[in-house]
C-alpha cells in the first residue's frame, strides 16, 4: 500500500515500523520540541503531497500533533488506540509497537481535521453521556474515540475533538449507542 502524503512521526523507530506496514516517506519530529527547520520541511511537504500526523497516543505525542497542526495547517491526523500501540511486556506505547495491520488501518482511515468549528453536541451531552466523569467515563471515552476514529482524549478535550472532525449528533449517537450496549453485555 502506497501512502502519497508524507506522515510526521516522532522517531527513527517510528519510521521503520511505518515502512514494515507501508511504502510511505516519513518526517521525523525527533522528540517534542519541534524546532522551526523541522516545521518548515512540514509545511514543504504539505504543499506538495499532503501530511498526516501520526504520533503517539501519549501526552508528548498529543503536544507534537498540536505544535505541528498550529503551525501548518490542513494536515490529516491518523491515531492507534493505545492498546495498539502498547509494547509487548508493557514497556513503553507508541506507534513504533504496532503491529503493520493496525498502522495500515489508522493510515486507512486518516482524517482532516476541520479549521471552523461547528458545535453540534455540547459539554451537556457528553455529561448527559457519561462520557465525562464519573465511574467508567474514561472507558467509554476511550472506546468512543476507538469507534470515531479519533482517538483516545481526556474529558476536556473530548468536546473539541468532536468538533474538530465535525462529528454530528447522529454519528455521535450511533457510536454511544455501541458503546452502551457493549457495556451493558459485559
Amino acid at each position: 500500500m502506497r501512502i502519497k502524503e508524507f506522515i510526521v512521526v516522532e522517531g527513527k523507530d517510528d519510521t521503520t515500523a511505518i515502512k514494515r506496514a507501508v511504502d510511505a516517506d516519513t518526517i521525523e519530529t525527533n522528540g517534542s520540541a519541534v524546532n522551526q527547520a523541522t516545521i518548515e520541511k512540514i509545511k514543504r511537504a504539505q504543499s506538495t503531497r499532503g501530511v498526516i500526523i501520526f504520533t503517539d497516543p501519549d501526552y508528548p505525542g498529543e503536544k507534537i500533533r498540536k505544535t505541528v497542526a498550529a503551525s501548518v495547517p490542513g494536515c490529516k491526523h491518523a491515531f492507534l488506540t493505545k492498546e495498539a500501540a502498547l509494547a509487548k511486556g508493557d514497556k513503553g506505547i507508541g506507534v513504533e509497537h504496532a503491529s503493520p495491520d493496525a498502522i495500515r488501518e489508522a493510515l486507512k482511515d486518516a482524517q482532516l481535521m476541520q479549521e471552523t468549528l461547528m458545535e453540534e453536541i455540547t459539554q451537556e451531552d457528553l455529561l448527559d453521556a457519561g462520557l465525562i466523569g464519573g465511574s467508567g467515563a474514561k472507558e467509554r471515552r476511550s472506546r468512543l474515540g476507538e469507534l470515531l476514529k479519533i482517538g483516545y482524549t481526556n474529558g476536556k478535550q473530548l468536546h473539541k475533538r468532536l468538533m474538530m472532525f465535525q462529528i454530528g449528533k447522529q454519528e455521535f449517537a450511533e457510536a454511544l449507542a455501541v458503546v452502551l450496549q457493549e457495556e451493558n453485555h459485559e
